[in-house]
């Protein structure tokens, strides 16, 4: 099943075709193909390493595919010019691991900055604007605060609040339940899906945390060895056979992702070691 099978193909705000992507003679993607439709909430996951946050940035033009290309509106991202690519990346807000807040902002700044980047609005406007997106995320009343005074939970909702700040039409997230305990955790499950919902959003969610994203995902892609080995609903992954997948799901520590890293027998290790 994929996700634009019940969804026509000018109904998805992103697509991935045929990439394959390599940082020198490092081959990390291979032919991955991916959609996400608008007003969806897809999650890309995998183990660490897989490539998952290399995707975004090939999604937001900061990278350029080997092979293949990544559509957004039907706009190949690295064909555009530096002003096609700015406008582009109008349309995207970004949740960075661990939230990434400028520590020199306050919380107000934090949020205000992506309107004074990329708009003319006045400045009673965008106090509006940083209020009610602020309000939306729980933490009106911390505006004044710098970021040193958050705890994990609220830089991550200050970050949130700055991701939406313009109304984008694609939000993606890396990694952002990391680090956060299960009373955040569960306040940012909550907020990604009300806030793409209200805002009629594409959102990407990057992670390995299954029972997190399980629970409010729309569709779910996962990749190994460069490659897309499975998608589907969380439901449907939840019952896959799939080796992999399996294991992932249900934290098998021992799989087709190996718990030891390739090594001589061990016998013959120790054997050796005793004969030095």
């Amino acid at each position: 099943m994929n996700p634009v099978t019940s969804t026509p193909v000018n109904d998805n705000i992103v697509e991935i075709d045929n990439l394959s992507f390599s940082y020198g003679n490092r081959m990390l993607h291979k032919g991955i193909n991916m959609r996400f439709p608008r007003g969806k909430v897809v999650a890309i996951m995998g183990g660490s390493g897989s490539g998952k946050t290399t995707l975004l940035r090939l999604i937001g033009g900061q990278l350029k595919p080997s092979i293949g290309a990544v559509r957004v509106e039907g706009k190949v991202v690295h064909e555009q010019d530096d002003a096609a690519l700015y406008q582009l990346r109008r349309k995207m807000g970004m949740l960075f691991q661990f939230g990434a807040l400028f520590t020199d902002l306050s919380v107000f700044e934090n949020v205000a900055f992506p309107m004074r980047e990329h708009t003319d609005l006045p400045e009673s406007i965008i106090r509006d604007l940083v209020l009610l997106k602020l309000n939306a995320v729980g933490l009106r009343g911390a505006r004044d605060l710098m970021p040193s005074e958050l705890s994990g939970g609220m830089s991550r909702r200050v970050a949130l609040a700055r991701a939406v700040a313009l109304d984008p039409q694609i939000i993606m997230y890396d990694e952002p339940f990391a680090g956060l305990d299960p009373i955040s955790m569960g306040v940012i499950v909550n907020l990604i899906r009300r806030l793409n919902d209200a805002l009629g959003a594409t959102s990407i969610v990057v992670t390995h945390d299954v029972h997190e994203a399980f629970a409010f995902v729309d569709y779910v892609y996962f990749v190994s060895n460069g490659q897309v080995v499975a998608e589907g609903t969380p439901a449907e992954l939840r019952e896959s056979v799939m080796p992999f997948v399996h294991q992932f799901v249900h934290g098998e520590a021992d799989g087709p992702v190996p718990f030891h890293y390739p090594a001589p027998d061990y016998q013959k290790d120790m054997l050796r070691g005793a004969s030095a």
